[in-house]
């Protein structure tokens, strides 16, 4: 473009010259600027990345690293696994639907990773079952028993699918920090309700077997974890609970009973769907509605993840990527309670992870990964063998699971800056829940018609949350203004004004950087044509959740493209370069707007924080 440029100067009148000038000057500020990831059109694989999410590795590495994940989802199993428990499902019955659990696994994998019309991200994210569903599902399962879990999860599953296009505008409902104590109480909930089966008051004594059994399990799976490399750290639970299985058949603590319908399993057969019924109580709409925000605020943070692991030029997220991830989320938690799964579903955190420590980030893994766990359905043995796991394996496994939820909910609530507002929100929450949990007959204080909402802790915790959060919201915006004269343009001025107020206000750099270039650049594009005289009125608000800015000044609007104009019209036309600009500026921004009223043209800009 620059030799195309220089050679148009070459014969170019002196008003051309200026122009050509005028055109040189925004590209070399561009150049300069940080905004110029945002200009790619493509993502740019980063160089610690084998196989990216389009890439098509050997079918060698894409079956052994698509049995790692399935080895790395198998814990959360003992999630269903409860559940059905909870009710006492016959072992057949338990053998049927974990079956029918893992196919469920494999289509919603497969519609996370394939670009399906409005659905899929198109990144390699295996799904798994969730803690978000479990203790509302232990709820729903006391209450109804599976057919109310069965239609619950077929809400929740709606309800996240309807809320995936609301997700930037929920932000300052459901803030980063009041998410960390979801997901907090999320983890404490089930970690409770895992123990209570082994050491509740109407629980059977736990023998000293079965301490042994939960010690040897939980023991082997931390140590991996800690110490083990490579093969050994990645399927460390699945390696821990065989070794729980060793040592409880050496034990005795595997009924002959139980161990005879594990024999009478077939090695191949279909699981029966026979069974599945379904039903609705609208008491529980709230702990279900809860863990169906939290689900999909966990989706859109682990298709971060995926994005930033396959482009190194991550700027902020694609809201279009996560928008579609979430909704396939959310479709396949339906199809999980349709098909009769004890559990809703949710996009794998450690694959992700997983993906980007082994640099192996095709979706063509999670292909495989899907087919195996397809396969797997149509094993009932070994869903037999899963469905007689002793109580201390299980209790052992989700102990090590809930705890990495429960870290994982602490980082997120301390990303933030604590001040005195996010403070009292955080420790009310938190105190209002752990009160349900240790005093659960507290909610007996409680008018009837709360009594049964607030009986959760998960709900009371949330709840108490989000009512202070919109409380002291009153009185949170910022706002700061900036005169500019026609005559005394200094865009170090601006741009320091940019960084003194996101300073105070505590917004984040990056995005005060992109404010402060949105506005210089527009100063620059208006200057010589659309702004002729008169003052300039910058005015920039902050209210945590966005930065808008409004420029106003006299003279006439600039147009904002959404196609960027070719080079010949930049190069050709006299109105190329404004063009130009005006297409940075709408692709700097995340909204931008321009109206014109009584000669005075008002420019706004928005960006997302």
């Amino acid at each position: 473009m620059s030799i195309a440029l220089n050679r148009k100067v070459d014969t170019a009148s002196t008003a051309e010259r200026q122009q050509s000038h005028s055109t040189n000057g925004i590209l070399s500020f561009l150049r300069r600027a940080y905004c110029a990831p945002i200009l790619r059109a493509t993502a740019q694989k980063p160089s610690s990345l084998i196989y990216s999410a389009d890439d098509r590795p050997g079918a060698l590495i894409a079956l052994s690293n698509g049995a790692q994940h399935v080895g790395l989802i198998s814990i959360n199993l003992v999630y269903p696994l409860l559940i059905c428990r909870t009710v006492g499902a016959p072992i057949p019955m338990v053998a049927d639907l974990l079956s029918i659990g893992m196919i469920v696994l494999s289509i919603g994998t497969l519609i996370q990773v394939l670009r399906l019309g409005p659905i899929g991200s198109g990144y390699m994210l295996p799904s798994t079952f969730t803690a978000s569903y479990f203790a509302p599902g232990l709820l729903a399962a006391r209450i109804g028993g599976l057919p109310l879990v069965f239609g619950m999860t077929i809400f929740a599953g709606a309800l996240e699918a309807l809320v995936a296009p609301l997700l930037n505008r929920l932000r300052k409902f459901l803030p980063v920090e009041v998410s960390g104590l979801v997901i907090f109480m999320l983890g404490i909930a089930a970690g409770l309700a895992g123990l209570r089966t082994l050491l509740g008051p109407t629980a059977a004594p736990v023998s000293s077997a079965e301490w042994l059994v939960a010690a040897t399990t939980l023991g082997t799976i931390t140590a991996l974890n800690i110490w083990g490399k490579g093969l050994a750290r990645m399927l460390c639970a699945l390696i821990g609970i065989i070794g729980g299985y060793a040592v409880a058949l050496a034990a005795g603590l595997l009924d002959p009973v139980q161990w005879s319908l594990v024999d009478q399993a077939n090695w191949l057969g279909i699981p029966h769907l026979a069974r599945v019924d379904w039903s609705f109580n609208a008491t529980l709409v709230a702990p279900f509605a809860i863990a169906s925000l939290a689900a999909a605020m966990k989706a859109a943070g682990t298709l971060t993840i995926c994005e930033k692991t396959n482009d190194s030029t991550w700027v902020r997220p694609d809201m279009r990527s996560i928008k579609r991830g979430v909704l396939s989320d959310g479709l396949a938690t339906m199809i999980a309670g349709i098909a009769g799964t004890p559990g809703g579903i949710n996009t794998s955190t450690p694959s992700a992870g997983l993906a980007s420590a082994t640099g192996v980030a095709s979706r063509n893994v999670a292909v495989v990964a899907a087919a195996i766990f397809f396969s797997l359905g149509f094993f009932p043995k070994l869903t037999a063998v899963l469905a007689i796991m002793p109580r201390a394996v299980v209790v052992a496994a989700l102990m090590y699971a809930v705890t990495f939820i429960i870290i994982n909910g602490l980082q997120v609530m301390m990303s933030r800056m604590l001040d005195a507002r996010r403070t009292v929100v955080l420790a009310f929450g938190l105190m209002g829940g752990l009160t349900i949990e240790v005093f659960p007959k507290s909610v007996n204080l409680l008018p009837s018609e709360i009594a049964i909402i607030a009986g959760s802790s998960l709900v009371a915790s949330t709840a108490i949350a989000l009512i202070l959060n919109l409380v002291f919201r009153i009185g949170v915006r910022k706002t700061a203004t900036l005169s500019v004269e026609r005559e005394r343009i200094n865009s170090k001025e601006i741009e320091n004004f940019f960084l003194e107020q996101g300073k105070s206000w505590g917004a984040r750099p990056d995005v005060t950087k992109r404010a402060s270039f949105g506005v210089i650049q527009l100063i620059e594009a208006i200057g010589e044509t659309c702004w002729k005289a008169g003052k300039m009125l910058v005015r920039a608000s902050f209210d945590e959740y966005k930065i808008e800015i409004d420029v106003t000044y006299p003279g006439a609007r600039l147009e904002f493209p959404e196609v960027r104009p070719s080079i010949e019209k930049i190069v050709d036309s006299g109105d190329g370069p404004r063009l130009l600009a005006g297409f940075i500026l709408r692709r700097n921004a995340d909204r931008v707007q321009s109206v014109v009223k009584d000669g005075r043209c008002t420019v706004h800009f928005h960006y997302d924080h």
